[in-house]
């Protein structure tokens, strides 16, 4: 995915009530953007980190700039919009940059599925093949090379393993898509030491047949393309 019109730039001051942030540009010492991440963002909040952010023309808008990417202080880069982890996951399973899913011939998307209500991210079809139902979720939390997920303690994200692992018990192919949004990141594990839960239950659900896998996401201030496997160590 390409970032048109081109991104601007500015410094971060502060994230403030979950969906708002103040930065500074050249033009405006003091500018309140959009924040579209929900989570903690340990480690991609942090004070004089550059952000990078977009401009929207829709007049009904209060906060017409949306926080896109980030870069720290050691240059990595960030990806602070979480909408884009699912469009990145689509053109990963289209350029066939996951082998295993290079059969199938349909991609759906936010179909219900499962007993607890859920809408899956990707559902995958081909004839002859079984259904492929993904969740995708992404990975920014990074400790020395190592990206954890969930970075807050998820009823949500477990619900969502469990979904899976009903899939799978029915038959079908199931998978735990994570998308790396961090430069820093070198290999996946869940964050056992935030959400212990969670952990157990992907070690549950590999047992089970769901697959576990990891994407890295190649980042720049034009761009976010999907790049090689990582591995997911449980």
């Amino acid at each position: 995915m390409q970032f048109q019109p081109p991104l601007k730039k500015g410094r971060l001051q502060r994230r403030h009530k979950r969906f708002l942030a103040d930065i500074s540009t050249p033009e405006q010492p003091l500018l309140t953007i959009h924040c579209p991440n929900t989570g903690a963002m340990t480690g991609c909040a942090e004070p004089d980190f550059t952000v990078w952010y977009s401009q929207s023309d829709n007049p009904k808008r209060k906060y017409p700039n949306t926080w896109e990417l980030a870069t720290d202080t050691q240059q990595n880069w960030i990806v602070i919009n979480t909408q884009h982890a699912n469009q990145i996951a689509e053109e990963a399973v289209r350029q066939q940059k996951i082998p295993s899913l290079s059969n199938y011939q349909q991609i759906r998307r936010e179909v219900r599925y499962g007993d607890e209500k859920s809408r899956i991210d990707f559902l995958l079809h081909s004839p002859g093949e079984p259904d492929c139902y993904i969740e995708v979720k992404s990975v920014t939390l990074n400790e020395s090379g190592t990206g954890f997920f969930p970075d807050a303690v998820s009823v949500r994200a477990r619900k969502h393993v469990r979904e899976l692992m009903l899939m799978r018990q029915q038959g079908h192919r199931a998978m735990l898509l994570f998308v790396v949004a961090h430069s820093a990141i070198q290999e996946v594990r869940p964050a056992r030491h935030i959400d212990p839960e969670y952990a157990d239950l992907c070690i549950k659900a590999a047992a089970e047949g769901v697959e576990l896998r990891a994407i890295r996401c190649n980042i720049n201030a034009q761009e976010i393309t999907p790049g090689a496997e990582l591995t997911v160590h449980l």
